[in-house]
C-alpha cells in the first residue's frame, strides 16, 4: 500500500480523478517556473479557474505561486516553493501525513501530491530520513551537485551553489560514475587539504547508455568505456543476442548501476564495428557526449509535409526585395548559407542589408522539429561530417539562401554613418533572391588581389563589393576607436585520403573577406540585441563577463617580469587588453604575453541577464545571424516577430534555456575535439621515432605540451623527460624551473622533441626533449647602417660612441663599434655589458651559445694585467664551445682585444680582420666618475700580425657599473635579464581545428 493510498484509507475514489497536478518522469523544457509541472491542457475557460479559485481554501491561497498553479491545472496542487516554504517554516522533519495535513492537501489529490513530492525528491529540492520524514537538505549540512569522475577512479562533487568542489575518494566513486547527480556530507579533508565528501544519496543516474571496447577475460566478457572518466568497466550480462569480437567498439545499456560491492552490468545492444573503420572516431564521439543524431519520427514526418519552394502565400506580409543584388559568402565547403548581405553609399554614410534565414516560419515553437533542434542545440561540425541542427530539407534547402532562388528572409536594415556609428535601423520579414553563392578566396582575389578574370567575371556585383569593402573598412576603424580586443589564431584544415585518414594539415589563410563578414554580422547582432532591449522583451544575450579579480592579479604579476602593466585599475576595459596587444605585437615574446592574456578572461555564455560583452567592447549582444545551426539565434528571430507584432515571446525559462544552449555548445566543441586528437593520433602513429621542431602550447605541473610547426598536432612532453633535475610548476610564471640548474621551460619557448609514443586507445602523444629552450630566432639582421666607426688617427685611442638608447627603449640592435684604419675595416664585435673578472687563458672566439648560456673569456697568460672593476658573482664556466674555423686565437703576448657588448639575439661568429700598422699607442687612463669605481681590463686595440713589438695599453679607469646578482654576461645571446626566454614570433600555440570556419559572431 502507498503512503497517499494510507493516508487516504478511509477515502475511495471510484471515477478517474480530473486532470491534476501531476509530475512527469523529466521536466518538461517550456516550464515557467522549474518546477516540472506539464504545460496547460486544451478546454482551460476562465469560469473554470474562476470556480476552482472561489472552492481553494484559505491555506492553498496563501501559495506565493497559486496563480501559476491555477493558470496551468485544472485542479491545482500545492507548489513546490511553497512545500519548501512549510518546511522551512516548521523547522523540522515532517512526513506524509503531515505534510498532506498542513498544505490542506484534498484526499482525491493524494496520490498527485505524492508525485509531486517523488519529484522534488529526485531533483534534491527535499531528501527522506530513515522514519519517512521530508527534510530540507540544507537543514542536516547536505551538499547537492553532479560527480566529475576522474580515470584514476577518485572524483569531485561540482556543487549546485558554486563553491569550491568537494573530493570524493574511490571508494565513494565505487558506486557512482561521471555525471551523476548526488547528495554528499562533507566528512572531513583529504590529504591535501580539500574537503572530501561521503555519499549520501544518488539522485539521478546520468549514464543510461556507454560507448566502448569489448574485451574478452579468461571467458568474461567486459566493457571498457571510450570516456575515460568512467573509471569501471562494465559487465557483460549472458545470454546476449548480440555477440561481438574482442577488440570491437559496442554500445552496451546499463542494467545495473554500480553499487558498493558490484560493478555496473550491461547489455550490448550496438555493435559499431572495428576501432579503424573510416568514420569510427565520428560514431564513438556520438555516443560518447551524448550527442542527438537521428531526428524523431514525428520531426520526420513534419519535415516531410514542408513544401520544397516558397510558395505565394508565404509572400503574405513581407517585403520584395528579389530585385536586390543580394549575394553570399562562405567558405568553400560550406552548403548552409544563413546569411546574405548588400551595401550600397547613402549621402556621406552607407546602408548595410543582412538578409538571414527566416527558420521561424518554418519550425513552430512546441513542434517535434523545435524539440529535436532544442535537444541538439547547435550543429555539430566533424570533419567530413556534419550533424545538423534542423533536417538536410531544411538546413540545406528550404532555409538556406541558395543562389538564384526565392527564400524567406528576416532582415536588418541599417543606415551606418561614415565614422562607423549606426545611426538607425529596422527589421522586417522579406522574400531575397540571392544573385551569387561566392566563396572568401573569390571575394578577396577580386578586392584585394585584383585578378583580372575574377573582376571580369562578377563585373555585375563588383561595385557593391567595393562598397561592402570600403563600409569594412569604416566599421574596422570603430572597432578599434571602441577598444575591442582581437587576438590572432591560426586555423587548421585537414586534407584526407580515399581511406577517410588526414593526409595532410594545412592553415587555414583568413583573408579580409572573412572579416568584412563578420563584421557585418556584429553589426546585425548588435541591433538586434538593441531592438529586444529597448523594448523590455526578455531576450537570450550572448554575454561575456569581465575577468575575475583573482585571474586579474595573476596576469598583472606575470606581466610585472616584463616591465608591462595593464591600464583599468580594478576593472579594466576591453580597450585596456587592446592597448596592452598593441604594445606588445612587434616583441619577439609576443605570443606568450598574448596567450596568457587570453587565459585570463572568462568564457562567453548564454544567458537572459544582460551584463553585455566584454572581448567585443558591447554593452548589449545576441546571436542573430545563425538560426540554421544555433538554436539562440531562433529564439531571437521569434523575439523579434513577437515584438514587432507587440506581443512577448515566453519560451519558458529563459535562464534554463541559456544553460542549455551554452551547454550544447561546450558539448560540441568536446566532441569534435575528440575527433581531431583520433585523427591526428591515426596520423602520427607512423611517424614514432621522426624528430620536429614546435612550441610550447601549455605548462601543467606534470610537463609541457608541445605544438609541433608546420603539421600542428600536440603532444606531452612529461617532466620526466626534461633533465636530470627536480622541476617545480610556477603557476603564475607559466614555467617549470629547475631546482639546481636553475633552468626552465616558459610557456610559448621553442624546443626540439622526438616522438616516441602514439596511444590511440587514449588519444595521447608522448615526446621526449631532444633540445630545448632553443635560442631566440633574430628578427632583423645587423645592417651596415647600425655600425658607429671609430676613428684612428691624429688623436689616437679617441672613439666615437653611438648615443646610447634611452632607458625603457627596447634594445632590438645594441651599439657596435667597428675600427677603420687605412680605408680597411675591421669586422664589428660586440662590448660586454657587464664587467668580467680577468682571466689567465688566451682569447678564444666562441661560437654563438643558446640563450641564457655564458660564454668563457679567456686571455693570453702574457697580456698585460690591469685593475679589476668591482667584484660581481660569476657563474661556473661551462666548457668552451667548439671553435668555428674562422674564429682566430691570438698569439701570446698580443693585447687583449676589447670585449664585446652583450646582445640580446644570436649574431654570427665575429672574425678579427688583421689590419696592417706598424704600431698602436696606447690611449690615456680616464678618470671614472664613480666614487667607488674599480678599474677593469683595459681592451686593447686590435694589432696587425706584422707589428714586431706591439705597444701593451696602459690601464685606463671604467665608469662603475651598479651590481647585479646576475652572471657575468657573455659576448653572445643572453636572456632577458630574469625574464622567460622568448619565443619566435612565427609561432602560434592557440590552433583551433575546424572544418566550419571563423564562428561570426
Amino acid at each position: 500500500m502507498s503512503r497517499a493510498s494510507a493516508a487516504s484509507s478511509k477515502t475511495k475514489v471510484a471515477t478517474k480523478a480530473p486532470r491534476q497536478g501531476t509530475e512527469p518522469a523529466a521536466a518538461p523544457r517550456h516550464d515557467p517556473a522549474g518546477a516540472g509541472s506539464p504545460v496547460k491542457g486544451p478546454g482551460r475557460s476562465r469560469a473554470a479557474r474562476k470556480a476552482a479559485a472561489v472552492n481553494a481554501s484559505a491555506v492553498r491561497q496563501a501559495d506565493p505561486f497559486y496563480a501559476r498553479e491555477l493558470a496551468q491545472y485544472e485542479h491545482p496542487l500545492p507548489s513546490r516553493e511553497y512545500v519548501l516554504q512549510v518546511l522551512a517554516e516548521r523547522g523540522v522533519p515532517l512526513s506524509f501525513a503531515d505534510l498532506v495535513a498542513a498544505l490542506d492537501v484534498a484526499p482525491h489529490e493524494l496520490d498527485f501530491f505524492d508525485r509531486r513530492l517523488r519529484a522534488m525528491e529526485r531533483d534534491g529540492q527535499i531528501i527522506r530520513n530513515r522514519r519517512d520524514a521530508y527534510l530540507l537538505p540544507s537543514k542536516v549540512d547536505l551538499i547537492k551537485g553532479r560527480v566529475e569522475g576522474h580515470p584514476d577512479g577518485f572524483g569531485f562533487l561540482r556543487r549546485d551553489d558554486g563553491e569550491p568542489d568537494i573530493f570524493l575518494g574511490p571508494k565513494e566513486m565505487r558506486e557512482l560514475l561521471h555525471g551523476d547527480r548526488v547528495i554528499v556530507r562533507i566528512a572531513g579533508q583529504d590529504r591535501r587539504g580539500r574537503p572530501e565528501g561521503k555519499l549520501v544519496e544518488v539522485l539521478e543516474r546520468a549514464n543510461k547508455r556507454v560507448v566502448g571496447r569489448v574485451i574478452n577475460e579468461h571467458g568474461v566478457m567486459i566493457v571498457v568505456p571510450e570516456n575515460r572518466r568512467l573509471a569501471q568497466d562494465i559487465l557483460v550480462a549472458p545470454g546476449g543476442r548480440k555477440k561481438p569480437e574482442a577488440g570491437q567498439i559496442v554500445t552496451v545499456e546499463l542494467v545495473e548501476q554500480p553499487t558498493k560491492f558490484a560493478q555496473p552490468i550491461g547489455r550490448i545492444v550496438e555493435v559499431l564495428g572495428n576501432y579503424a573503420d573510416p568514420g569510427m572516431e565520428i560514431e564513438i564521439a556520438l555516443r560518447k557526449h551524448d550527442l542527438p543524431f537521428e531526428f524523431s519520427s514525428e520531426a520526420k514526418a513534419q519535415t516531410r509535409k514542408l513544401p520544397d519552394v516558397v510558395r505565394k502565400k508565404d509572400w503574405a506580409g513581407r517585403e520584395d526585395l528579389t530585385k536586390l543584388p543580394l549575394v553570399t559568402i562562405d567558405g568553400e565547403t560550406a552548403k548552409d548559407f544563413d546569411d546574405a548581405v548588400y551595401c550600397e553609399r547613402q549621402g556621406k554614410g552607407y546602408r548595410l542589408i543582412v538578409a538571414i534565414a527566416d527558420v521561424s516560419h518554418y519550425v513552430d515553437a512546441a513542434s517535434a522539429l523545435d524539440k529535436d533542434a532544442f535537444d541538439r542545440g547547435n550543429s555539430v561540425y566533424f570533419p567530413r561530417r556534419v550533424i545538423p541542427m534542423l533536417p538536410e530539407k531544411l538546413s540545406n534547402g528550404l532555409c538556406s539562401l541558395n543562389p538564384q532562388v526565392e527564400r524567406l528572409a528576416m532582415v536588418a536594415d541599417m543606415n551606418i554613418s561614415a565614422t562607423g556609428e549606426i545611426k538607425n535601423y529596422r527589421f522586417y520579414r522579406a522574400v531575397i533572391w540571392s544573385h551569387a553563392r561566392l566563396t572568401y578566396n573569390k571575394v578577396a582575389a577580386a578586392l584585394y588581389d585584383k585578378d583580372p578574370a575574377v573582376r571580369a567575371e562578377l563585373a555585375a556585383l563588383l561595385p557593391h563589393l567595393e562598397n561592402l569593402d570600403t563600409l569594412f573598412r569604416v566599421l574596422l576603424k570603430a572597432r578599434a576607436k571602441r577598444g575591442a580586443i582581437d587576438f590572432e589564431t591560426t586555423e587548421t584544415r585537414m586534407i584526407f585520403d580515399d581511406n577517410g585518414k588526414i593526409a595532410q594539415i594545412v592553415p587555414e589563410v583568413r583573408n579580409d573577406a572573412h572579416r568584412l563578414i563578420e563584421e557585418c554580422m556584429l553589426a546585425a547582432n548588435v541591433c538586434a540585441s538593441d531592438f529586444l532591449a529597448s523594448r523590455e522583451h526578455p531576450a537570450l544575450y550572448r554575454v561575456h563577463d569581465s575577468p575575475s579579480e583573482d585571474k586579474l592579479a595573476k596576469l598583472r604579476e606575470f606581466l610585472k617580469e616584463f616591465g608591462l602593466g595593464l591600464g583599468g585599475g580594478e576593472e579594466p576595459r576591453a580597450s585596456d587588453f587592446a592597448k596592452l596587444l598593441e604594445q606588445v605585437k612587434d616583441r619577439p615574446d609576443a605570443q606568450l604575453l598574448q596567450t596568457v592574456m587570453l587565459r585570463s578572461l572568462k568564457q562567453a555564455m548564454y544567458s537572459p541577464d544582460n551584463v553585455g560583452h566584454f572581448g567585443l567592447a558591447y554593452e548589449s549582444y545576441t546571436h542573430f545571424t545563425s538560426p540554421i545551426r544555433r538554436y539562440p539565434d531562433l529564439l531571437i528571430h521569434r523575439g523579434i516577430k513577437a515584438a514587432l507584432a507587440g506581443e512577448q515571446y515566453r519560451p519558458g525559462d529563459w535562464e534554463q534555456i541559456g544553460l542549455h544552449c551554452s551547454m550544447t555548445e561546450r558539448r560540441a566543441d568536446d566532441a569534435t575535439r575528440d575527433v581531431v586528437a583520433f585523427l591526428k593520433c591515426y596520423f602520427m602513429q607512423d611517424r614514432v621515432g621522426e624528430e620536429f621542431t614546435g612550441s610550447v602550447s601549455a605548462v601543467v605541473p606534470f610537463g609541457l605540451f608541445v605544438a609541433l610547426d608546420d603539421i600542428f598536432i600536440e603532444g606531452l612532453l612529461h617532466i620526466s623527460d626534461l633533465g636530470s633535475d627536480y622541476f617545480h610548476y610556477d603557476e603564475m610564471r607559466h614555467a617549470l624551473m629547475g631546482e639546481r640548474s636553475g633552468k626552465q621551460f616558459r610557456l610559448s619557448d621553442r624546443v626540439k622533441v622526438q616522438l616516441v609514443r602514439v596511444d590511440m586507445a587514449t588519444n595521447k602523444i608522448d615526446f621526449r626533449l631532444i633540445e630545448g629552450p632553443l635560442p631566440v630566432e633574430v628578427k632583423t639582421p645587423v645592417t651596415p647602417a647600425d655600425v658607429v666607426p671609430v676613428a684612428v688617427g691624429g688623436e689616437a685611442g679617441k672613439r666615437v660612441r653611438k648615443p646610447r638608447a634611452k632607458k625603457g627603449e627596447a634594445a632590438s640592435a645594441p651599439a657596435i663599434e667597428m675600427s677603420v684604419v687605412a680605408a680597411e675595416t675591421v669586422e664589428p664585435k660586440v662590448r660586454s655589458k657587464r664587467a668580467k673578472k680577468p682571466a689567465t687563458e688566451p682569447v678564444v672566439e666562441a661560437a654563438p651559445v643558446q640563450v641564457g648560456e655564458a660564454q668563457p673569456a679567456v686571455t693570453d697568460p702574457a697580456a698585460p694585467k690591469s685593475r679589476t672593476t668591482r667584484a660581481k658573482k660569476v657563474a661556473p664556466r661551462p666548457e668552451p664551445e667548439q671553435v668555428p674555423e674562422a674564429a682566430a686565437v691570438p698569439p701570446a703576448g698580443e693585447p687583449k682585444p676589447r670585449s664585446a657588448r652583450a646582445k640580446k639575439t644570436a649574431v654570427t661568429p665575429i672574425v678579427e680582420a688583421p689590419v696592417t700598422v706598424a704600431a698602436v699607442v696606447a690611449p690615456a687612463p680616464r678618470k671614472s666618475r664613480a666614487s667607488k669605481a674599480a678599474a677593469e681590463p683595459a681592451a686593447a686595440p686590435v694589432a696587425a700580425p706584422a707589428s714586431p713589438e706591439p705597444v701593451a695599453p696602459k690601464p685606463r679607469k671604467t665608469r662603475a657599473k651598479k651590481a647585479v646578482a646576475e652572471p657575468a654576461a657573455a659576448p653572445a645571446a643572453e636572456a632577458l635579464e630574469s625574464a622567460p626566454p622568448t619565443a619566435a614570433p612565427a609561432r602560434r600555440a592557440a590552433r583551433k581545428t575546424t572544418t566550419k570556419g571563423t564562428d561570426r559572431g
